[in-house]
C-alpha cells in the first residue's frame, strides 16, 4: 500500500502542474489542468443545485469533465491497471478507510445498509426526491452539538479512498434549504468514480488538492436542510458515484466497502 502512496504522490505533483488547453475535449487532443476541471466541477454543481443550468446541459458538461479527469490520470503508466490489477488492489482492505475516526461499521444507519435506496435518484435534477443512493453514519451526540459525548471532541471524517478534491461547499447556513450542507467531492482515478461527504460541520480540503486514503477531510456536522433539524441525529452521508462509459454517474452501495475498510484509524 506504501508503494501505492508514494506512486499517487509522485504522479499527482506532476499531474496538478501539467500546462494545457482550457477546452475540454477528448482523449487525444489538448486535456485541461486538473485545477480548471475542479473550478468547472464546482460551477456545474453549484449550478444544479441553484437549478440555473439544463438537466440536458449538466448532464454534458459533467460527462466533458469526467472524460478529461479519465484522460488526465489514466495517461500516467501508474494507472493503466487492468480488470485483473484493479480487482486485486480493491480486494485489499487496507485501499478503503473507514470514513469515520474512532467508529466502524456499527455505526452505520438501517439494518445491514438499508439505508442505501438508489431508485429514482438524478443527480442532475435538483427537483427529484425520495431516494437516497448513500450510507449514513452516525456518532453519539445526544445533545446535537457536532462533539462526540465519549470523547468530547469532533469527530473527523476520512476519506475513503485516495483521490482529488474536485469541489467543496463551506458557506452553508440555517437559513439555507440546500440538503447537503457542507459537502465534498472527491475523484478516484483507480475507482474511476466520485465520493460525496455530506452534512460536515467544517471542510478541512480545498479543491485541486490530493488526498491519501485514511486522511482528514472535514469533520462531522449537522449542515444541510434535513440533517440540521432535531429529528435528524448527527452523521456523515456518504456516497459513490461510479462513472459509465458515457462519462455520466451511477450510484453503487459503499456498504461491503465500509465493511471491508481498514478501522484503525
Amino acid at each position: 500500500m506504501m508503494r501505492w502512496i508514494g506512486i499517487f504522490s509522485a504522479l499527482w505533483l506532476g499531474l496538478a502542474n501539467t500546462a494545457s488547453s482550457q477546452t475540454v475535449v477528448r482523449a487525444g487532443r489538448g486535456i485541461p489542468r486538473v485545477d480548471s476541471m475542479c473550478q468547472r466541477f464546482q460551477q456545474l454543481y453549484v449550478q444544479i443545485r441553484e437549478e440555473s443550468i439544463l438537466v440536458d446541459s449538466a448532464r454534458k458538461t459533467f460527462s466533458d469533465i469526467m472524460f478529461g479527469l479519465r484522460t488526465k490520470f489514466r495517461s500516467a503508466e501508474p494507472l493503466r491497471l487492468d480488470s485483473t490489477r484493479r480487482d486485486s488492489l480493491l480486494s485489499r482492505t487496507a485501499y478503503f478507510s473507514f470514513p469515520l475516526r474512532g467508529y466502524g461499521p456499527d455505526a452505520i444507519g438501517g439494518t445491514r445498509g438499508s439505508g442505501y435506496q438508489a431508485k429514482g435518484f438524478d443527480l442532475f435534477d435538483y427537483n427529484v426526491r425520495g431516494s437516497h443512493p448513500a450510507q449514513d453514519i452516525f456518532i453519539t451526540d445526544r445533545n446535537q452539538d457536532c462533539i462526540d459525548d465519549q470523547t468530547d471532541r469532533p469527530v473527523d471524517v476520512l476519506s475513503m479512498t485516495a483521490g482529488v478534491v474536485l469541489a467543496i461547499e463551506t458557506a452553508w447556513n440555517a437559513g439555507q434549504e440546500y440538503r447537503g450542507g457542507n459537502w465534498i467531492w472527491i475523484y478516484d482515478p483507480i475507482l474511476d468514480g466520485l465520493w460525496y461527504y455530506a452534512h460536515n460541520n467544517a471542510v478541512t480540503v480545498r479543491p485541486g488538492e490530493w488526498v491519501q486514503s485514511g486522511q482528514k477531510i472535514a469533520e462531522v456536522g449537522r449542515t444541510g436542510f434535513n440533517a440540521f433539524k432535531t429529528r435528524s441525529p448527527t452523521h456523515l452521508h456518504i456516497m459513490y458515484l461510479q462513472l459509465q462509459s458515457d462519462g455520466l454517474p451511477l450510484p453503487q452501495n459503499t456498504y461491503d466497502w465500509l465493511l471491508a475498510a481498514d478501522g484503525q484509524n
